[in-house]
């Protein structure tokens, strides 16, 4: 069996500093950010909801079942952690007929903030941002200044945007799918579950182009060849890819030992897409509260707060969350 290794380089270089992760959901929040307000008008019913403790996918099989509809007609912009406490929009195709009483979904672990119709059902990437408040408990360092003094380089100049570790699965599990998909010939009826795994596969080739530009001290620079005016690694799929040159080469030469994935993605029917290799968190700040550290930021749809997180302490949990 293949081993996947996960444990991407870091920019900023050795960690100094350890601290307890996700010890409670309350740990780790993050608030969903549509970017705009729904229109009050529409076939579609946008739920704003908060859960604890709850996934995405359970969540929208819940408001599914409340509304009698099938839980394909159930959007939202992506999957939230399980082990956090998270706002989070989803739509509900309704053109007609009587709503149900949204406020019936309302439980311990989750409650309805509102519900307004819009036009547009919710998919993937559909949300501007998330804002995070996360809580790292038992903080332990030899030198609180450097952690300090790395948070502030971290906030200023970004970090490697790497796909985090709950794309992948627990213990790299999805990889393995793919791996049975993309090579061996697997298939899978459930169409959905099927894309997860080829978006693991893609994800985890970009952050192999994505280490070794780290390796290489260049993950920040636009080598020549460059597409744009920032610099970017391959979303793997079908298509001549549109970098030339050193990057080019550059590429080539990491996805080398990744041809059979690459041609499997092609033949998946994936389109070759451009993903930047610098995420600069918005907003960035911190503040200790006795022994516990509290980092507060905003990403972008599609970036990772554990890609923040990966620069700055080792992380002790016991709780591994599937994307």
């Amino acid at each position: 069996m293949i081993e996947f290794n996960l444990n991407f380089p870091r920019a900023y270089g050795e960690l100094t500093a350890t601290a307890i992760f996700r010890e409670q959901p309350e740990d780790f929040q993050v608030d969903e950010d549509l970017g705009f307000s729904p229109s009050g008008a529409g076939e579609h019913v946008f739920l704003h909801i908060l859960k604890r403790g709850e996934n995405t996918a359970w969540v929208a099989e819940k408001i599914a079942a409340l509304a009698g509809v099938n839980v394909n007609d159930v959007g939202y912009c992506g999957r939230k952690d399980r082990h956090a406490v998270t706002t989070q929009w989803f739509s509900v195709y309704l053109p007609k007929g009587i709503e149900p009483a949204w406020g019936d979904i309302s439980s311990d672990s989750i409650k309805l903030l509102s519900a307004s119709r819009h036009q547009q059902k919710l998919r993937r990437g559909d949300h501007q941002q998330n804002h995070f408040v996360i809580c790292l408990r038992d903080v332990s360092t030899t030198n609180r200044e450097a952690l300090e003094q790395k948070i502030a380089k971290v906030f200023s100049l970004g970090v490697p945007n790497y796909f985090g570790e709950q794309r992948f699965g627990r213990n790299g599990n999805n990889l393995h799918e793919a791996q049975a998909i993309l090579v061996d010939g697997k298939r899978y009826r459930d169409k959905q579950k099927r894309g997860l795994m080829l978006s693991a596969a893609r994800s985890f080739l970009f952050n192999q182009v994505l280490a070794a530009r780290v390796t290489a001290g260049n993950w920040a620079q636009c080598l020549d060849g460059e597409v744009g005016d920032f610099s970017s690694g391959p979303l793997w799929g079908r298509g001549r890819p549109p970098v030339t040159g050193e990057l080019a080469t550059f590429e080539q030469k990491v996805l080398a030992p990744w041809q059979e994935w690459c041609n499997g993605m092609e033949h998946a029917g994936l389109s070759q897409e451009r993903r930047a290799l610098q995420l600069i968190p918005d907003n960035g700040s911190f503040y200790w509260k006795e022994n516990s550290l509290y980092l507060s930021f905003s990403l972008d749809a599609g970036e990772f707060a554990t890609a923040v997180l990966h620069e700055l302490l080792v992380l002790q949990t016991t709780a591994v969350v599937p994307e």
